[in-house]
């Protein structure tokens, strides 16, 4: 006989948080988000954690490299979608890994022989002002000079000047060797009022740079996620397919975490996938495992080894699973069972399995609802693609700006992997949709609005960080009149363009 639920499958706008005493403490500035990404042991600091509860999901039309930077200066994670070759992403995860490693590798890089014609050519492609001269013309040939915007002026030099002409040559510039530390790169650019700086081996090759810039960035960004050589962390999606040849990439490729990228995570592809990597890797690369809804699929992952447990089926808002298979289970309902199984584990094995809620956030108030219920952080699809670093076009729809907006079991995106069920290498039918979205302009800009507002709200009920929201947290059930109570009613809105008469 089937099973049946007695209780309601509920949503977030199911749902209002009920004040708590708050001390005279609990203000916005005094609000720690950070939080758990993979799993650890009683008594432990996670491997990895982040400054905000929020990822970017693993979607062709979210999470690219500036995504992925973006976030991560904010203290966050963005995953790169795996709906693409093995090549490109792992490419991906480089462009972010060396796009600030306090210690950059350089990617605009010229010969002697070359001309102004190709310092402008070289500018107009990267957008980099700064251009190391090497004997070979590669980013780790020997270093013989360097050219800024400061040696050349297009009016007064032919485009078929020699760049060994109006190069800073090696020996003027101020340079560091290999063994500098990154406090003592930064202690030299001060000191002789430089804007970068060539750090070469004892061959006099090239090694990196270090820039000004990035020491300014990183004052101005105190919540940015990077690992222990400064570079920003970066997750990457992967599938149950090739996962064999895609992981050993994406490592190689630096990426700090990966996450099976799959629809139903309660498969026993998802434990092949995750026992795959720890025979060959151990617990040295952490992987998170998901789609789940319930207890039993909480379980069966945590046991399979994975180091997060994404839940949500259904719920975003491009995804039509419900509609065209009518699985899945309100988002609420999923996070609060989900978040006592994980628990129950932690009193039973000593390990904390972080919990991620994916999908079913429409407003920004539903994230501190689904922290308070018991997730450890968030993954949106939607809220970033509105955003200039999605990778998506922006559009003039009707006179308003909309950015592009599919989801992964669409036509468009062909993501068989997503949903694949062990047959043919194809979508047998949609179970997202093609759509725009409203521009919002910059990330982190709505970001910061949306944290400020989550930060509030937890001042609200008397919590400080997320362990004690989700402690002293007091969760209400409301009704449809609630509901249209909660927002602005019975009064007629001002128009803004209407003038007042004297």
């Amino acid at each position: 006989m089937a099973t049946y639920f007695d209780q309601p499958s509920r949503t977030f706008n199911e749902y209002l948080l009920v004040p708590g005493y708050s001390s005279d403490k609990c203000i916005p500035n005094n609000v720690s988000l950070k939080t758990p990404l993979v799993k650890f042991k009683k008594g432990e600091e996670a491997p990895i954690s982040m400054n905000i509860p929020l990822t970017s999901a693993i979607m062709q039309s979210v999470s690219g490299p500036e995504m992925a930077i973006a976030l991560a200066t904010e203290g966050g994670i963005s995953f790169i979608y795996g709906s693409q070759s093995i090549e490109s992403e792992a490419a991906m995860v480089e462009d972010v890994k060396n796009y600030k490693a306090g210690f950059v590798p350089s990617d605009s890089n010229l010969h002697p022989e070359d001309t102004l014609a190709d310092v402008l050519r070289l500018r107009d492609e990267t957008g980099h002002a700064t251009m190391a001269v090497t004997d070979d013309g590669t980013a780790t040939g020997r270093f013989v000079g360097i050219i800024t915007s400061r040696d050349y002026r297009v009016s007064r030099l032919s485009t078929d000047t020699k760049v060994r002409e109006f190069m800073t040559p090696v020996e003027k510039v101020v340079h560091a060797g290999k063994d500098t530390t990154l406090s003592e790169a930064n202690d030299i650019i001060w000191e002789h009022k430089l804007n970068t700086l060539p750090i070469i081996d004892d061959d006099g090759r090239l090694l990196y740079f270090v820039f000004r810039k990035d020491y300014n960035e990183h004052k101005s960004n105190p919540l940015e996620l990077l690992d222990e050589k400064k570079r920003y962390v970066v997750g990457a999606g992967i599938n149950t397919r090739d996962y064999a040849e895609r992981v050993p990439a994406l490592v190689d490729a630096g990426a700090d975490v990966l996450c099976i990228d799959s629809s139903e995570g309660f498969s026993e592809w998802q434990a092949i996938t995750l026992r795959w990597i720890r025979e060959n890797y151990g617990d040295s690369v952490k992987v998170g495992a998901g789609n789940v809804v319930d207890r039993e699929g909480f379980r069966f992952l945590a046991d399979a080894g994975a180091d997060f447990v994404k839940i949500g089926i259904g719920g975003g808002s491009i995804c039509i699973t419900r509609e065209q298979k009518g699985i899945g289970r309100g988002q609420a309902t999923a996070i609060i069972e989900v978040a006592q199984a994980r628990d129950e584990y932690f009193e039973e094995t000593g390990i904390y399995v972080p919990i991620c809620s994916d999908g079913g956030i429409v407003y920004d108030h539903h994230i501190t609802l689904a922290l308070a219920m018991g997730a450890d952080f968030i993954m949106l699809g939607r809220y970033f693609s509105r955003f200039d670093e999605s990778p998506t076009r922006k559009v003039n729809i009707n006179g308003s700006y909309m950015k592009e907006y599919w989801g992964e079991g669409s036509s468009r995106a062909r993501n068989w992997q997503r949903y694949d069920m062990g047959g043919d290498k194809k979508l047998s039918f949609e179970e997202g949709v093609d759509s725009y979205v409203p521009y919002a302009g910059s990330l982190h800009d709505n970001v910061s609005i949306s944290l400020s507002k989550v930060r509030s709200t937890m001042c609200n009920c008397g919590a400080l960080n997320i362990p004690e929201l989700q402690e002293k947290a007091k969760l209400t059930v409301i009704s449809s009149t609630s509901l249209v109570e909660g927002g602005a009613h019975d009064v007629v809105l001002k128009d803004r363009d209407v003038q007042g008469i004297n």
